[in-house]
């Protein structure tokens, strides 16, 4: 599962990656991604945003790993807070708050990489 936290990870790293596979839908054949997709592996699946120090031992390997994935969570919440949960994938893209989302994922992406 923590591979699958990492393409989380990237996907929501990679502003180009999203609009390409998110709103274009230019994947290979097979393939699906969204949005939705992403955040449903990183709250629902293993929960390291929900509770990411919970996650430590399990998916996440320290405290600046669970650090870096409460700032994305807190990103996150922050737009869902705004905008609510039922926007279209390309609505979040255009959102204003959708940068710092990107950043966090980033963050948190080099912090895991840099972890092992």
């Amino acid at each position: 599962m923590r591979q699958e936290i990492v393409r989380a990870l990237k996907a929501l790293a990679d502003p180009v990656y999203q609009w390409s596979a998110w709103i274009r839908r230019e994947l290979p054949p097979g393939e699906y991604d969204e949005f939705t997709h992403r955040i449903h592996i990183l709250y629902d699946d293993t929960q390291v945003l929900e509770n990411p120090d919970a996650a430590i031992g399990i998916y996440l390997r320290s405290q600046e790993e669970a650090n870096a994935m409460r700032h994305l969570a807190q990103a996150i919440d922050s737009l869902f807070d705004e905008l609510g949960t039922d926007l279209s994938d390309e609505e979040y893209l255009r959102a204003p708050g959708w940068a710092a989302i990107v950043d966090a994922a980033g963050m948190a992406l080099s912090t895991l990489r840099d972890s092992g």
